[in-house]
């Protein structure tokens, strides 16, 4: 029990050196908390533009103002790229990203790797704490048995002890619980949300032992203002998952209801507000021209994965999924009749696309139907830009290369254009400047008033 008293005891105390890998939207909010706190951190990235930035106090995630890096690299903060300072730290949390493979499968490549990574400088009494969003039993079936077959280096007698003493312990290997921690948190980041911080979000914490329990509860008690402690880390990981089900689910079913509705001439933006108005039974979703973010896309097909190991269908799900990716096709389908409908067609048309984040007031493109729409209509013929405030050149990622940066929303700019396509509805945008100067409008969003100016999408 000393072990995790002492360690324990540190956290309380803020003597405690905290390592968050990944320095991104989920790792560099809790670099800035813990700093926030008084805990000595250290971030990891192997990219090294992050890792420079970050050091000479620069942010690279537009909602996080620099003057919180600059604050965090103040108190002490070092980003680096060599894991060999693991040994150096009493907590790991694991932030790095879990995409899917090319047939939807999980991808837990970089959860691999980094393990990998930092294997040679793990050391007793530590404890390691992954965040990153993936099926349920991953931390038993996956971090478990690989931090079980590291030989406990740290438990090596010196020199001085002699031969014998080491070839007695030399194999000793850690034993969760007892001389090593691990636990599970999700995480719970919503971008760009002013109402939710890091802080005030809730935080359910678990633990493989109940030991792992405990010191994860202890250690995120010092950031948040509440934790919720769960039985196990597969209650963790599918708590994760449903959070993101419940909500691509009814995103599918607005979006599906979306369609009906227009076909029936009804605004579905106007029967939503309705509705909303009941007191009890009744959350209000939003339509749009698909999903974005890396978990809401993507969580859902961690679940019906794993639950095809077991023996069963998540045709529910799947359905959903079907939805919400086909609606950039929807989108695409209602420019071309927009553009028909004015004698025009979608090739050789000026084309101009109003935000490339996945949502409104920040620049994260993970996923974002925005690209999509964007590809699918130059494959057609048309001529395409964009004006996104929070990117001035698009992204190069995974899946697309566009070669553009962001024109200036001016009047003589819209006017140039035959159509406009709102697909992130920024507060920064002057919608009635918009919908005085542009020719035609394809609405994903229910930002512009009707019109016949304005179609919706």
């Amino acid at each position: 029990m000393d072990r995790i008293n002492n360690l324990k005891l540190n956290i309380q105390n803020r003597d405690a050196c905290i390592a968050v890998i990944g320095l991104g939207y989920v790792g560099l909010p809790l670099v800035i908390r813990f700093s926030e706190e008084g805990f000595k951190t250290i971030g990891f990235d192997i990219d090294e533009d992050k890792v420079k930035k970050l050091n000479a106090g620069e942010t690279y995630i537009k909602h996080i103002p620099e003057e919180k890096i600059a604050a965090v690299v103040k108190n002490g903060f070092k980003a680096t790229s060599d894991f060999s300072q693991i040994s150096n730290v009493d907590a790991i949390i694991i932030c790095v990203p879990t995409p899917l493979g090319i047939h939807n499968e999980p991808d837990l490549s970089y959860i691999k790797n980094t393990l990998s990574s930092i294997k040679p400088y793990l050391k007793e009494s530590q404890l390691l704490v992954l965040e990153s969003t993936t099926y349920p039993g991953t931390t038993e079936e996956e971090i478990i048995p690989f931090i079980q077959t590291i030989k406990n280096s740290s438990l090596l007698p010196t020199r001085r002890e002699g031969r014998q003493a080491k070839s007695s312990i030399e194999n000793q290997k850690f034993t969760i619980g007892v001389n090593f921690y691990v636990g599970y948190s999700p995480e719970r980041e919503d971008p760009g949300n002013k109402n939710y911080t890091t802080k005030t979000i809730p935080k359910v914490v678990s633990g493989y032992t109940k030991n792992c329990l405990e010191l994860t509860k202890t250690l995120y008690d010092q950031i948040v203002d509440q934790t919720v402690p769960v039985s196990s880390p597969r209650v963790a990981e599918m708590t994760k998952i449903l959070e993101n089900i419940h909500r691509a689910v009814n995103i599918g079913l607005v979006n599906e209801l979306k369609m009906v509705a227009d076909k029936m001439d009804i605004d579905i933006y106007e029967v939503i507000k309705a509705a909303a108005t009941k007191p009890f039974g009744f959350t209000p979703y939003y339509p749009g021209p698909g999903l974005g973010g890396h978990c809401i896309p993507i969580d859902p097909f961690y679940l019906t994965w794993k639950a095809k190991e077991v023996g069963m269908n998540t045709r529910f799900i799947e359905l959903a999924g079907e939805i919400n990716t086909g609606m950039p096709n929807y989108v695409v389908q209602k420019v071309g009749d927009a553009l028909n409908a004015a004698g025009k067609s979608i090739k050789g048309s000026r084309i101009l696309v109003l935000g490339l984040a996945y949502k409104k007031n920040v620049d994260d493109t993970r996923e974002s139907p925005s690209l999509t729409i964007m590809e699918m209509l130059i494959k057609m013929g048309a001529d395409v830009q964009y004006s996104d405030p929070y990117l001035p050149e698009a992204p190069k990622t995974r899946k697309f290369n566009f070669d553009l940066k962001s024109i200036d929303l001016t009047a003589e700019n819209i006017k140039s254009f035959d159509a406009l396509v709102l697909s992130t509805d920024h507060d920064s945008f002057d919608y009635k400047m918009i919908e005085k100067e542009a020719k035609l409008i394809i609405d994903t969003r229910g930002k512009i008033n009707d019109s016949e100016k304005v179609i919706k999408a």
